[in-house]
């Protein structure tokens, strides 16, 4: 695992001098993103240097656009999974509105303080500094006296689109769990702590773990799906159910509810990581309650059967 350092006022910049970067936010550390960070390992091992992912503590666009934001990850699941890339260090710059109001000019004085590192990859449409004025270009006439070299890549899939963490919010906001995971290089997940529920599962055969996720974590569109779930270190078959249900949309406010397959014990207060692997159907408003627990029963039974 990767050192994470605070770019703060502690902070050395001669860290990043002879260094490799790649610059990015990083949601969701995709395909794409993987591609950069792979770039950057490679330079350093050819100069010498450090490799390093270099990003910011929050999504920008938490500040922005809060009201609009569908994160891939939360912040430390997003910083844990670049440190677990296979760069040497990854460095963490604080987005406070003071940093967010810099020029271009002031955001890479401020970023490096002077200390340009020999490598910095980035996508071709990254954007930097106040109202995202900054672009390739003015990274590229900056290089020419920081005697850095940028390096602007192009993450496109193999159809030719690029591959970024909108696509992949796109894909799972329409329920296409299987090209969202293919783009991802993983599985989506989400990570939440089981709450008490409405008690009414266990009456109806299927007893279900209720986890409430924040709205800005909610990316994937309502639906059935079968998934794994993992606790305490133990994979579970799992048929959750994501959004609340039309049958009980007077009832509850989970967004999240997962019928484990084979667990027998107590959930209430344990943290679950779910990965979705398929969708199995939408939202349905039953007409009584016999057709919900038989329709409920059958996608149990698909995910004993074929995940």
């Amino acid at each position: 695992m990767a050192e994470i350092l605070k770019c703060d006022e502690s902070f050395d910049h001669s860290f990043f001098s002879g260094s490799s970067c790649a610059f990015g936010v990083f949601d969701g550390v995709h395909l794409g993103h993987r591609y950069l960070l792979d770039c950057a390992q490679k330079t350093a091992a050819e100069s010498g240097g450090k490799s390093i992912a270099l990003t910011f503590d929050i999504d920008p666009d938490e500040v922005f656009h809060p009201e609009r934001l569908k994160k891939l990850m939360t912040n430390d699941e997003r910083i844990g999974a670049l440190a677990h890339s296979g760069v040497d260090a990854v460095v963490v710059l604080p987005f406070t509105k003071r940093f967010s109001a810099s020029s271009p000019e002031e955001f890479l004085v401020n970023t490096f303080n002077g200390h340009a590192p020999a490598y910095l990859h980035v996508g071709y449409d990254f954007r930097f500094g106040a109202r995202a004025k900054g672009t390739v270009k003015e990274l590229s006439s900056w290089a020419e006296v920081a005697q850095t070299n940028i390096c602007a890549h192009d993450l496109a899939s193999a159809d030719g689109a690029p591959i970024t963490a909108t696509r992949i919010r796109l894909l799972l906001a329409d329920n296409d769990i299987l090209e969202a995971n293919k783009l991802l290089g993983h599985p989506y997940y989400i990570v939440g702590t089981v709450e008490q529920g409405r008690g009414e599962g266990k009456d109806f055969g299927f007893r279900t773990a209720n986890l409430k996720m924040p709205s800005q974590l909610q990316a994937l569109g309502a639906g059935v799906y079968g998934a794994y779930a993992y606790v305490d270190g133990v994979r579970y078959k799992a048929a959750v159910s994501v959004g609340v249900s039309p049958v009980f949309e007077d009832r509850t406010d989970a967004t999240c509810e997962a019928h484990l397959l084979d667990f027998e014990g107590d959930l209430y207060g344990k943290p679950i990581k779910v990965e979705f692997h398929h969708f199995l159907r939408p939202m349905i408003k039953f007409d009584n309650v016999d057709e919900l627990i038989a329709t409920v029963m059958g996608n149990i039974a698909w995910v004993r059967e074929y995940l």
